[in-house]
């Protein structure tokens, strides 16, 4: 582990000396951006699969609810009948879960790489690296303690909270206006009973998005800008890979 911890903290700095000339002093938070890119174009293909999968999925709603009308004095019937139907379409319901999984290394290695005073039994010399002022390993809370919300290093993490608040907002919306538009079967049990808890769910999906400012809060600044720029990276992504999907105003425009 702490091998590879050296060679991924010396790509970090090798990214970083790579765009020094442009970034000069914010080459390192430049880096970490730019790795933030490359790993969501690695995983890309995996999302259009997501966006394929749930438009699917969304096109099987009328007959998933046939399916559990048809069979729901028999849970087990009608479970096989949906994996039948899934399989036919060659939809996978765990499909929209893997560009998530699959990212959460690379956040998950930068939250190590500058939370760790040593790296390789040398110190850390990526911890010296700032943005604006504000320390890549550092946090929030430090950034209160040196000059408040309103500081050099406080008006970073502004910025941050600003851009997160602006895509959550955006996802907020474009996400109650499909749900509105294309509404899912609700999720049963074996029982073929809705699940427990599923209704609250649903309801508080579409606010997911605004819990990133608390992530972004209590990490050190270099995972909260792979939590920002990968969050950035979605609303956009989803937004074109779902332009066809129906929204409320599509559908009633349709109406109209």
């Amino acid at each position: 582990m702490s091998a590879f911890m050296s060679a991924f903290a010396n790509l970090v700095g090798s990214l970083a000396d790579l765009l020094q000339p442009l970034f000069q002093t914010a080459s390192t938070a430049a880096a970490i951006i730019l790795f933030t890119a490359l790993v969501r174009l690695a995983v890309h293909p995996l999302s259009r699969a997501a966006a394929r999968g749930q438009k699917a999925r969304s096109r099987l709603q009328p007959q998933i609810a046939e399916l559990r009308k048809k069979h729901g004095r028999n849970p087990e019937r009608m479970q096989k009948a949906i994996m039948e139907l899934h399989a036919a379409e060659k939809v996978s319901p765990l499909s929209g879960c893997l560009p998530s999984l699959l990212q959460m290394p690379a956040f998950f290695l930068l939250y190590h790489l500058f939370s760790s005073g040593s790296i390789g039994g040398e110190p850390n010399a990526l911890l010296s690296h700032d943005l604006l002022g504000a320390p890549l390993g550092g946090r929030w809370h430090d950034a209160l303690a040196h000059g408040g919300p309103f500081g050099g290093q406080g008006l970073v993490y502004l910025g941050l909270f600003v851009i997160v608040a602006a895509v959550a907002t955006f996802n907020y919306g474009r996400t109650k206006r499909q749900m509105a538009a294309s509404p899912m079967t609700p999720a049963a049990g074996p029982d073929g009973q809705a699940v427990p808890g599923m209704g609250a769910m649903t309801k508080l999906m579409p606010l997911m998005s605004f819990f990133t400012l608390i992530t972004v809060a209590v990490v050190p600044l270099a995972a909260a800008l792979y939590v920002v720029t990968t969050t950035t990276w979605t609303a956009l992504e989803r937004a074109w890979l779902y332009r066809d999907m129906p929204t409320a105003g599509g559908a009633m425009a349709t109406a109209a």
